[in-house]
């Protein structure tokens, strides 16, 4: 962080804020990358913007708390508020029951980052905002590790059903159609990626307006404008042309209320670019690997072609009687994301996929996915005493359950975060009672 001082204060303090969240905005060190980074801070917040950001909370909180907080009148901060969330800076979720708004601070990904590229037109210049975040996120590998670089990643892969085949027992949370008809509100917009290299003159010819929302994250989009509404018969329509596109589909990494599924391809897609740009394990796998069958093998590559990380190779094999060697597909297992689009792009049934010998792990839900990103990237603790604040008890508990659930490395690191970071937090906010 030491080129922070570059920035205009209330901006230093942002990234600051921001480092508290699940995902931080850390500064690369490539000097390309670096001024991608802080233009993207000055396109996306005003300098009185990033000074309120800096003191929301990263959990929801209502009006008269962040008000508080900031020292302003609630008249004065509600249409500034309403400002953010339309830049998708701030997002605010309204409860069905009770009517009342929550605020809170959107992390960089999945979160802003994908908002200001969602629409076609707004407040917001694409081109430069494209410029920005191409620079920042391929200039150096600094924050492709920040987001990937864990064992727990934002999404998690769906398994091609046309690729299933007899295949039993395979979980509803493994089913794109499962996830999407079980939730309760849909919404589509524009892919953020692809909307971004279009501005780059690097997009392929995939359609654009296949990410779909869900359930809470719809209700955002939907009423931020952000995206548009769609039954739950059009948002499966969707689905299914993205799956005959070979497009793969990455899935909220919750087994829960997923909020989003994205149509992505290799080229465009930022969590496979992570994959074949710098070699990281960006999307948690699907419970499935795929698998060639040599004897029906003919060394066509379409397979090698359609895979989105390059995880399938054509090597030669020697065959009696014959002067030229042949081809045949190798898949690499230990990179493969079980996306089963390679299957769907086999004409001669050679491709399938087979369960993995060891199911990846996937986080119960929102909480437990948010504990363990921060426990890896060296967050908890603070996370912990921001939602702990603002969220009261409740989600402590909930919190304390999923810790206790880690396994036993992991729940030692936890203990050693949260004694040295929460606790010396928590500890800095108490007034000393002898002074």
């Amino acid at each position: 962080m030491g080129h922070l001082g570059h920035l205009k204060e209330q901006y230093r303090e942002l990234v600051t804020r921001l480092a508290a969240s699940t995902v931080a905005l850390p500064e690369p060190t490539d000097e390309r990358a670096r001024a991608g980074f802080r233009e993207i801070l000055e396109i996306m917040y005003t300098p009185e913007e990033a000074a309120i950001a800096a003191r929301l909370p990263v959990a929801p909180a209502d009006l008269r708390t962040v008000a508080k907080s900031l020292g302003m009148a609630e008249t004065d901060l509600r249409p500034k508020l309403d400002a953010m969330c339309d830049k998708g800076v701030v997002v605010d979720l309204v409860s069905k029951r009770t009517g009342e708004t929550r605020y809170l601070l959107s992390p960089p990904v999945v979160g802003f980052f994908e908002f200001s590229m969602m629409r076609a037109k707004d407040g917001i210049p694409k081109k430069r905002m494209a410029e920005a975040l191409h620079a920042y996120m391929h200039g150096d590998d600094t924050f492709a590790r920040e987001v990937f670089g864990g064992e727990t990643v934002l999404g998690r892969a769906l398994v091609h059903e046309t690729a299933l085949g007899e295949t039993p027992d395979v979980l509803d949370w493994e089913r794109a159609t499962r996830i999407v008809s079980e939730a309760t509100q849909h919404a589509v917009s524009l892919c953020y990626c692809r909307h971004e290299a279009s501005h780059l003159g690097t997009a392929c010819d995939a359609p654009q307006e296949v990410c779909l929302s869900l359930n809470g994250g719809a209700e955002f989009v939907i009423r931020r404008g952000f995206g548009r509404p769609v039954s739950k018969q059009e948002a499966l329509d969707i689905m299914i042309d993205a799956r005959k596109l070979g497009l793969v589909q990455i899935a909220d990494n919750v087994l829960d209320r997923p909020t989003y599924i994205c149509n992505c391809c290799g080229c465009c897609c930022g969590q496979l670019s992570a994959i074949n740009e710098f070699g990281l394990r960006a999307v948690n796998p699907s419970g499935f690997l795929a698998s060639s069958d040599p004897a029906h093998c003919i060394g066509c590559s379409k397979c090698a072609r359609a895979c989105p990380i390059a995880a399938i190779e054509m090597k030669p094999e020697r065959t009696s009687s014959k002067r030229k060697s042949d081809l045949r597909a190798v898949v690499d297992h230990e990179r493969c994301i079980g996306c089963g689009v390679c299957v769907d792009a086999c004409r001669k049934e050679s491709m399938h996929v087979e369960r993995r010998t060891e199911m990846p792990h996937v986080p119960k839900d929102a909480i437990e996915k948010s504990l363990r990103m921060a426990l890896e990237r060296g967050h908890l603790g603070d996370m912990l005493y921001s939602e702990g604040v603002a969220r009261g008890i409740g989600f402590l508990g909930e919190a304390l359950r999923a810790l206790l659930a880690l396994p036993p490395a992991q729940r030692a690191l936890a203990s050693e975060q949260v004694t040295s970071r929460f606790v010396r937090a928590a500890l800095g906010r108490v007034k000393d009672p002898s002074v």
